[in-house]
């Protein structure tokens, strides 16, 4: 199959606005995290736009789009790059030592590896994995498969992954102007989404990530901003964490399990 390739446009609303207290803030570390901002109410800075980019099945078209509209070259270097690009990861050159364990360090991509991002869940920890999670369940081999070969990332135990901007290599907060998962195997619609969060933990926009279109199981969403104004992202990945004792539920199991392969950000800049 082709695939399914969408991309719109939105204008934000003049000054700050919010429809109903209290929606359209985030709750870090509460159990209601997965909920916060229902994705109808939205506090956007002035004069402010916002692109959303998704796909699934061939994403080789929404990511050229996405990947243009933060920045045309990848930053790899220590330090803001003031004319701006993006930061990419995509997990293949994560050392042996770190792969296919529960424990991969939140801060990897930060504080070695300088691409500005900063993880945290409420699972038992994060996996960078080159065997489709076979080792947690040999079941999942055939339900998640790595868009750029062979590592995929997944937090275990939680589908939440929130995602802190940093200045890259420094632990200085930042903004950057949008931010892009890959995602393996949805097959619900409506449970996998990216929430984008400003500095004050303002909901900005919520997007949810197409369904599955092909064997190969890929979907794309993406959100550029027309300025720098994302300080976090809430990643929820499928309707459960994966544990290695659940089964997916194209395999007979009561939720979608998702995974995640390559994340693509603008370049953080200082908060001001």
């Amino acid at each position: 199959m082709a695939g399914r390739f969408g991309s719109e446009l939105t204008a934000g609303f003049i000054g700050l606005t919010l429809a109903m207290a209290g929606c359209g803030y985030d709750k870090a570390n509460s159990a209601n995290d997965a909920n916060s901002g229902n994705g109808g109410t939205y506090i956007t800075a002035a004069n402010v736009e916002a692109s959303v980019t998704t796909a699934s099945g061939d994403l080789t078209q929404a990511l050229t789009t996405f990947r243009a509209q933060l920045g045309g070259q990848a930053n790899t270097a220590v330090g803001e790059n003031t004319a701006g690009g993006r930061r990419e990861i995509n997990w293949d050159a994560v050392p042996a030592a770190l792969t296919n364990l529960n424990n991969f360090p939140g801060d990897q991509f930060n504080r070695v590896v300088p691409r500005g991002q900063v993880f945290s869940t409420e699972g038992i920890g994060f996996r960078v994995d080159s065997n489709s999670l076979a080792e947690l369940n040999p079941a999942y081999a055939s339900e998640f498969r790595a868009f750029s070969p062979p590592k995929i990332f997944i937090a275990v135990g939680s589908r939440i992954i929130r995602v802190n901007f940093q200045v890259a290599g420094s632990t200085t907060p930042a903004l950057t102007n949008g931010f892009g998962v890959v995602f393996s195997d949805v097959d619900v619609e409506g449970s996998t989404s990216l929430a984008f969060f400003d500095a004050q933990g303002r909901l900005l926009k919520k997007v949810n990530a197409p369904v599955r279109s092909d064997a190969n199981g890929h979907s794309f969403v993406g959100v550029t901003f027309s300025k720098p104004v994302v300080a976090r992202v809430r990643i929820i990945a499928g309707a459960a964490g994966i544990t290695g004792s659940n089964q997916d539920i194209s395999a007979g199991g009561d939720a979608d399990l998702v995974a995640t392969d390559d994340f693509i950000a603008g370049e953080p800049h200082p908060i001001q």
